[in-house]
This record gives C-alpha cells, structure tokens and sequence, in this order.
C-alpha cells in the first residue's frame, strides 16, 4: 500500500481576550526556567536518602538524560532563533539573551550540584552496599590484568584514534559521544600533537570488574570504560609519549527542521534531516575540571562555543550509564517489586491474569484503565490482538506515535492485514527522538499491505487513539479505545497514563469522523464527544472555565482541576485567571513546565499548582469542571502548550460513566491532599517539597498507596444504555 501525507490548513489559534487587558505583564513564569526546576526536582529525588538506592542512581541518570535533550532541542533550538533573528521576547518577558543566561546560570548550578550528590552521597552509598564504582588505580592487580585482557579482545579493535596536525583538521566531535583529548609527545622532535579518541558508545559505560575467587557474590565492582582506555593509550599511539589525557563532552543541535510543503516524500526527507542532525552546532560543552587550560581553549575555539556554554565538572562525565547500575539484581535496594493486574471489568472478578473476552467486557461496560496499576497487555494490547484473530472484525484504524521496538501491537496490525481486514495505522514519522524506529514501522506495515498515513502537514498527530469495526448480529459495532499515553507495552510499566475502552455510539462516530479527517480531506469535522486540536481544543477548554466563572457568580458549585505534564499556553492559563479573580477554585496538578504564577494577590490567590514524582512517570492528561455539581471529565493526549493546542492533531474525550467521574474525582483529590508527598509551587516561583508531615513522618506515597490499595475492582453493575 502507498503511504500517504493529507494536507491540510489548520485554523489560527483563537484564544479569549476578555478582561485579558487587566492582567499583569508580568504573569507568566519563564518556560525554560521553570523546566530547570522540573529537573531539579528530578535531582531532589536523587538527593534524598529515603529513597531506595539504586532508585537514587536511576534518578542521576534521568536527571542527565533530561538535560541532554533540553540543551539538544530548547536550547539549540532558541540559539538557532536568534542567529536568524527570528527570536522573540518571551511570554515571561525575558528577551532571548537574557533566557539563554538564566539556563547557563541555572543549569551550571545544576549540573556542579548533580555531581556532587553522586560523588558524596550515592558512590559512598553504593560502596557500603557492596556496588563499587573506581577509578583504575584503586583496582587490585588481579582485577587490571583482566581488564587488560578485556581491552585488548574488545575495545581495541573498535578504537580509532584521530590526530590533529596540518594533514589532519580537527575532527567532527559526534553529539553526546564520550572522548578523551590527548596530547602526545614526539621523543624525537620533542613536538606535541593533539589527537582525540571517542569512548565506544556500544560498550558498557561502566565496566563490570570480574568478582576474584571468594569474593561476596552480591558484590559488583565497576571501572569508567574512559579509565581502561586511558591507561592503555601507549598502545594508540606506538613510539609517541602520552603527555596528558582528558575526558570531554559535546552536545549539538538535534532538533528536526523538514519543510513539508515542499518535501514531495515525508519519508525521504526526514531521513535525510536525519543524517543532517548528526552535524548540528555545538551547544554544550562538558570537560573534566582537571582539564589543561591549553586543552581547553583548544576545543573552545575548535569547536566554537561560548565561554557560559563550558561546563567544568569532576569525572566520571556523562552519568547516564548509572541507569545500567540501577538494573542490578538487588532488589533490597530498589522499590518493591510490582506486577500489574488485569482490570476486574475486562475478567468478570476472577482472578486471573489472562483477560477474558474484550470485545463482550466493553459490550458490558465502559471500561476506564489506569496505567502501569492496570495491565497495559491485559487490555489495550489484548484489545488489538483479539481484533486481528477475531474473524468477525472488519477494519482496525489506529494512530502511533511512539512504540517499543519488538512492538507487539505492529504485530496485531500486521497479522489483521494479512488475514485480510481493512487496517489504517497513521503513523507520527516526526516523533522527536523516535524518528528512525517510527520510519521502521512504517515501511514494515506498508510491506505488511497496511495503509500507512502520516497525517496532516503542517501538524504531529500525537492523539492516542484505536477504532475497531466488527460486523454483530444487530449490524455493526464500533470499539473504541482514546489514551493519554503512547501504545508502547514498554513504557505503559512505566508511565501513569488513563485510557477509556468504550463502544458508545458518539465516541465510534467522532472516531470515524476523526481517522477520516486524517487520512482523507475533511477539515470541518464536528465532534460530539471529543475537543480534538488545533481546531476545538483550545476554545473548548477555555468555554469550559468560562462556564465555571459562570457557575460560581449564579452560586452553584464551580471549580477546575486540570492534570497534565506541562501548563504553558498564554490563553488557558489566562482563563484561569479570570477564573481564579472571579473566585472560581483552580488546582493545578503539572510534573514538568509551569508558567502558572498561583497564589497571586489580585491575580491567582484561588489556583494551587502542586507536582508529584514518584516510581512511576505522571503522564495522563486530566480536565474537571465542577459543572454546577454534576462534574464533567475529560482525559486525553494533551498538554497546555503551543505545539499541542496549535501545531498537533490532539484528542480529549469527555467520561460517560458516573463511576469514572468519581474515580477521577479522587484520584485528584490525593494528588491536592495535604498528606500526599509532592512539591507545592509558590508566588515567587518557587517549588518547595512537602514530603514530611509536623512530626518529620513520612507523607504519603500517592504512587506507592494506589499499588497498596488497587489489587483488583469489584465488578460494577451493568452499564445503562
């Protein structure tokens, strides 16, 4: 089948204007300021000893990753602006300079603070537990001599060292690739050269030091992969005296740029972007604190960044190799061990693992799944996987977005082609980072006779949704699944994410109409129970906090709790506002970005923003209105920014079952307790962490009490038609 890229023109943004003119300029938070102190709160997790230890190098490790991809695609990406000159002030009313400073400032005090906590506080911790991690002189003998067997049989041949003299420019130094600056001394001509030897990415970061005869065998010793291939430079380099050798780190440019509406094959064209990200601008800098200042400058210039991109840190540089550590085999030292079950809706109460039949379970009732704590392959992936062998199934459509790369739910797809039903997969070939995978699947299910779709220029289709059409008795019937959280069996034990397995007439009508839109032309699709963007989302939501100011000036109940990863966009936040001014309560539950400035005298003095971390990834996305009393809530794909509400096809769609309603109810009545751990956001901009009652006793775990309190549901009456 041929894949296919709709064009489409996407509406202008339409944002409420009233009373907006009395707002204060200074109202929003910087966004990139405040994702600094989502990873801050990353690194407090890692800082705190009563979090399991293994869990705390885990967090050293996300909190690094976190920040590669930060300086990768926002920082870059604002350097990138304002080299075109297409900056502008921010909403916050920094001008682009004056950002860039504030992350070199923050991110500087981070990165030293990070550092730290594994150098003092996690490496001593691990130590006492038996979990090592040394420097090449504090091996024993026995231990370096296998090491020298281990680089001789499997770093060695892989290394490729690279001089620097007028036959040799200076290399490309590859985007967060570990290497090691190398001065080297001529015995003969008493000249010295600069040569430069990349870390092998494909190795363990950390190498497992073999434990000697009687050893614990709990015990595991590591060595910095740099260490081993320091100590053997004499080999790299034969006849030539190894003066000095330093660790360094570069970070580039890796955001996309593909003009669509002049890309005649999306595929083609990304993949060529793809091969141009490899030689993105230097943005970062990394070094060892030891480095030589000649050696440093050298890679200043060579590489040409600006001094406050330098980031002087103590080795061993690039702590992301921790996350490798954290998945030893010690599970004293890690959060209990948990196994998702399988939602009592989808076995009828019986105690079992395996799901029962779906398709008669979602007949039965709306079923509202709750990720990692509900079976992601119990359900969602069942849901697809009876689809493809059920007999009586006539078409699967299905959107993806992200996916694991030995993905189960391909498979479904592929084997309900093959056996000959109608299969749609619109696939998000633009998914940041995933790029690559996603043009994998792509052409495996285009080779599979799926008809593969990459949705609408201009737009990312990011929404989460699956339709299934099979033929009944009484005609046919639509299956219905809308999500938060990607179809990735990997990350749903990860990731806290809501899911909504349905057959409602409306939901399978606004489906149909919406995978139309996406794979055929249809702009002005109207919807009965989804807010889909970038055409109703936005609008839709604001009407909805309008109502509320409404609710609360006639006397009837109001209030707005919204749960999502990121708040930015200037017109809901706006709306809350005005919400809040009118006296309307607003809670604001957010893991990462925050431009909500709460507790505002005259401007947010009724909106409480609160953030939880935990074991688990907050991911789903969550929007209640009080509604006079009888609450409406919706869950979808969405955050509150600009790339979401403007630039993505994304879906939210509004619960049906009063049951739903209450167990959403609660769950952000926990995430707002004064007895949940989680960080409170203050006027000033502050996050502060409350995870300790009066008495210095531990507050609620919200992730840990779920788990704890969620071993199954008792099955509920049947749904009323």
């Amino acid at each position: 089948m041929t894949a296919t890229t709709r064009a489409t023109a996407p509406l202008p943004a339409v944002t409420s204007v009233e009373e907006t003119a009395d707002l204060p300029e200074d109202r929003f938070a910087d966004r990139e300021v405040s994702w600094l102190a989502f990873n801050e709160r990353v690194l407090q997790m890692a800082e705190d000893p009563d979090v399991h230890l293994l869990e705390r190098a885990r967090f050293l490790s996300i909190f690094a990753n976190n920040l590669d991809e930060f300086f990768m695609v926002r920082v870059a990406g604002l350097k990138r602006r304002i080299a075109t000159g297409l900056a502008v002030t921010a909403a916050s009313g920094l001008e682009p300079r004056e950002v860039l400073d504030a992350i070199a400032v923050r991110a500087h005090e981070l990165t030293e603070r990070h550092a730290a906590v594994f150098l003092e506080q996690v490496r001593p911790a691990l130590a006492e537990a038996g979990i090592t991690i040394v420097r090449w002189d504090e091996l024993v003998h026995d231990e370096q001599v296998r090491l020298h067997g281990f680089f001789r049989d499997h770093v060695f041949p892989v290394l490729t060292p690279l001089a620097v003299d007028p036959a040799h420019p200076f290399p490309y130094i590859s985007g967060l690739s570990l290497n090691l600056a190398v001065v080297v001394r001529n015995p003969t001509t008493d000249k010295e050269h600069f040569a430069r030897v990349k870390v092998p990415p494909l190795l363990p970061r950390f190498v497992a030091v073999e434990p000697a005869d009687g050893q614990d065998a709990r015990a595991a010793r590591f060595v910095p992969l740099e260490d081993v291939i320091a100590v053997h430079l004499d080999q790299l380099f034969p006849g030539m005296e190894v003066v000095q050798h330093h660790t360094f780190r570069v970070t580039r440019n890796e955001d996309l740029e593909v003009e669509e509406d002049d890309a005649e094959n999306l595929l083609q064209a990304l993949e060529k972007e793809l091969l141009r990200r490899r030689f993105g601008p230097a943005v970062r800098l990394e070094v060892a604190s030891d480095i030589a200042p000649e050696v440093r400058d050298l890679l200043v210039r060579e590489l040409g960044v600006h001094e406050q991109e330098v980031y002087e840190l103590p080795e061993p540089l690039d702590l992301r190799g921790l996350g490798d550590i954290a998945d030893l085999d010690r599970p004293e030292l890690k959060f209990p061990k948990f196994v998702a079950r399988t939602h009592r809706d989808l076995t009828d109460g019986a105690e079992t693992a395996k799901p029962s039949d779906v398709f008669a379970a979602i007949r039965n009732r709306d079923v509202l799944l709750h990720h990692p704590y509900d079976s992601f392959s119990t359900s969602v992936q069942a849901f697809l996987e009876q689809a493809a062998a059920d007999p009586k199934v006539l078409a699967i459509k299905q959107t993806l977005y992200r996916t694991s790369g030995d993905s189960p739910i391909v498979d479904a797809l592929i084997d309900a082609a093959e056996a000959g039903k109608q299969v749609l997969a619109l696939v998000e070939i633009k998914a940041r980072f995933d790029e690559q995978a996603n043009i994998t699947w792509a052409r495996k299910l285009e080779q599979a006779g799926v008809h593969v779709v990459y949705g609408l220029v201009g737009l990312k289709t990011h929404a989460k949704l699956s339709l299934v059409v099979r033929q009944e008795q009484g005609g046919l019937r639509r299956y219905c699944h809308v999500g938060t959280g990607n179809y990735n069996p990997k990350t749903a034990r990860l990731y806290e994410d809501m899911g909504l397995l349905t057959d409602d007439v409306q939901v399978g009508e606004d489906l149909t109409r919406l995978f139309n839109q996406l794979s055929g032309y249809a702009p002005k699709t109207a919807y009965k129970r989804l807010l889909v963007a970038p055409r109703s989302l936005r609008t839709g939501l604001i009407d909805r906090i309008d109502r509320e100011i409404d609710n609360h000036r006639q006397g009837q109940p109001s209030g707005v709790r919204i749960k999502v990863n990121s708040i930015v966009d200037e017109g809901v936040i706006d709306a809350l506002y005005r919400a809040s001014n009118a006296g309307v309560p607003v809670d604001v539950v957010v893991r990462g970005i925050c431009a909500l400035r709460p507790g505002i005298p005259g401007l947010s003095e009724n909106i409480r923003v609160r953030s939880i971390l935990g074991r688990f990834l907050e991911h789903s996305r969550i929007f209640w209105f009080a509604s006079g009393g009888d609450p409406v809530v919706m869950i979808g794909s969405a955050d509150m920014m600009h790339r979401n509400l403007d630039r993505r096809v994304e879906a939210v769609v509004r619960l049906g079952d009063p049951r739903h309603v209450r167990e959403i109810s609660q769950l952000l009545d926990q995430c707002m307790a004064e007895t949940t751990s989680s960080w409170h956001l203050g006027a000033d901009g502050t996050w502060t962490r409350h995870h300790q009652d009066a008495d210095g006793k531990p507050l609620q775990d919200m992730q840990e009490h779920i788990i704890a309190t969620r071993p199954g549901r008792r099955p509920s009456t049947r749904r009323r038609r």
